[in-house]
Order: structure tokens, then sequence, then C-alpha cells
């Protein structure tokens, strides 16, 4: 796939095919993406940090397809509420920017209201 667009019209086929629409409300939807970053987080769960940075070839495949029902949730929700996902991260990025100044948070982990 060659980018969110067709992700986003593929997905509208898939569930149309299969009469989903119904069920897909942004509640519904947001809980289902709650669930498959559930299961991505239990991939690592008790890793270390070491381990969790190279995994074994059975362990990336099962990232690889959590992470793919974390972004087709991700993406059913934005279709849904009408958000273009990309439009959104960049101006989050940019708030971000502003919150997070490089000069004064490089190479710490505190939250913007703790500096």
């Amino acid at each position: 796939m060659r980018d969110l667009v067709e992700l986003k019209e593929r997905l509208r086929a898939f569930v149309a095919e299969r009469d989903w629409d119904q069920f897909h409300s942004p509640k519904n939807l947001a809980m289902a993406l709650s669930v498959e970053a559930a299961e991505l987080v239990e991939l690592f769960q008790w890793l270390t940090e070491a381990e969790s940075a190279v995994l074994d070839a059975e362990r990336r495949q099962r990232a690889a397809d959590e992470l793919a029902d974390v972004l087709v949730y991700l993406v059913r929700i934005a279709d849904r509420l009408d958000i273009d996902l990309l439009q959104a991260a960049g101006e989050k990025l940019e708030r971000n920017a502003v919150k997070y100044p490089a000069e004064r948070v490089r190479g710490q982990a505190r939250k913007y209201d703790e500096y």
C-alpha cells in the first residue's frame, strides 16, 4: 500500500463487504484499538530493554501483526470522525515543539510541566 488514503479506502471496502460499519462506531473502534495496543504491550511485557530491541523472527512477526491491527483501528476511527491523520500528526508535532523546546529538554524524559 502506498499511503493512508489507500488504506482507508481498502478498509472501507473490507468493512462494507461484511456489513460491519454498523459496529464501527468511534466508541467501539477506540475500545478495539485499546485492546490491540494492549496485545502489542503484552509482547514486550517481561522482556529486558535489550531483548525488546532485538526480537526473534516469531515475536517480530507478532509485533508486526499487532502494529497492523493498531493502525487499522486508528485509520478507521479517523475515517469515522473525518480526521486527516497526517494533518493532525503534523499539527500535534508543531504544538509539541513549542511545549518541549529542544534546548530545554534535550536528553531528559521529564514532562513539560516539570522543567
